[in-house]
């Protein structure tokens, strides 16, 4: 491409000085909202510098202005993702409907890699199981009362009455409160890297494979089926949105694929970190619930409902999360502001 460098600076110079001087207004007055056409104005001045930029990056030795440029659509960029000034309330039907399976399938390729993590994890504590036994309480961790051996475990389950839901409450609390820290912390290690968050999720995959293995070896898999799928069926996806969202922290702190700072990348991912563990405290705290009030009672009469239950269950969060608020528009803010999804 042949292209008379300094006739294009001359030329683009204005356009470039008039989006500098749209982010200058916004920093200088955080209540500014754009009108309609001066959203559309903004949107086009970015593209167009984001176009100059590429046509920059041909000359070598033109850095001052390629450095300008760079800074010049980052922080357009980062303006255009942010969600500022949104004049619409939270609703919290449409966010759990629409904006949360939306922002999960937004970052599918985190969430692959975070099963993949959990489900290695399970691979290799069922391996330990077959090939290593003597192994199993290392792995176990609190839960000692799945030392011995399971059909023990079943037989004493099975033979105790129903105590019509007596303390469960306290118990549904106790497990809500260890799961939910268990995602959040999955994600805070993101900070890591990411290689932290990936470690959390493959111990505790190595954890239920060896439980797994180790039922199913002793002949126990309809108690097992019935005690672990009404509540991990929605449990351990929780878990792994938890990991998703620290692999989303992880993406950001490399950087891959843009020129941004790390605070704008931050920016960014913000709302999405949100939402996802926002939707995993949700659904743990249902998982809570069902673990506490179905999944501890055990009888071969209510083994083929637990299984149903847990069956339907997992397959309607697949469903959700797979389908749920496909509209083809955002569904976030609506409001014609610079970050309006209308624009981006």
């Amino acid at each position: 491409m042949i292209l008379d460098l300094d006739q294009f600076v001359s030329k683009e110079r204005p356009y470039w000085d008039e989006l500098t001087g749209l982010l200058q207004k916004q920093d200088d007055q955080p209540d500014w909202k754009m009108s309609l056409e001066e959203a559309r104005r903004f949107h086009y001045l970015y593209h167009r510098a984001s176009s100059d930029l590429v046509k920059l990056k041909n000359f070598a030795g033109e850095v001052e202005a390629s450095l300008f440029l760079e800074n010049l659509v980052a922080r357009s960029y980062s303006r255009l993702h942010e969600r500022r000034g949104s004049t619409i309330p939270f609703r919290p039907v449409h966010w759990l409907l629409r904006v949360f399976p939306a922002t999960f399938r937004r970052h599918w390729i985190a969430f692959v890699i975070s099963f993949l993590s959990f489900f290695i994890g399970g691979v290799f504590g069922a391996g330990i199981m077959k090939f290593t036994p003597e192994h199993k309480t290392h792995f176990i961790g609190p839960f000692t009362h799945l030392a011995g051996k399971p059909s023990d475990r079943v037989a004493r389950e099975e033979s105790q009455d129903f105590d019509g839901f007596a303390n469960r409450s306290t118990f549904s609390a106790q497990l809500m409160q260890n799961n939910i820290r268990v995602t959040i912390l999955a994600m805070v290690i993101g900070f890591f890297f990411g290689i932290l968050t990936i470690f959390l999720l493959f111990y505790n995959g190595i954890g239920l494979g060896l439980i797994i293995y180790d039922y199913i070896a002793d002949g126990q898999g309809e108690f097992l089926t019935g005690w672990l799928l009404p509540h991990g069926s929605v449990e351990i996806p929780a878990i792994i949105l938890g990991g998703q969202a620290g692999l989303i922290i992880a993406h950001a702190m490399f950087g891959w694929g843009t020129n941004l700072r790390l605070a704008q990348r931050f920016r960014r991912i913000r709302s999405d970190l949100l939402t996802i563990v926002g939707g995993a405290a949700l659904l743990l705290v249902w998982a809570g619930l069902v673990e506490s009030f179905l999944s501890q009672y055990h009888g071969p009469d209510i083994y083929p409902f637990k299984i149903a239950f847990g069956t339907i269950q997992l397959t309607a969060l697949a469903c959700f999360l797979l389908f749920a608020g496909r509209t083809g528009k955002n569904p976030q803010s609506t409001t014609y502001t610079v970050g309006s999804p209308e624009l981006t």
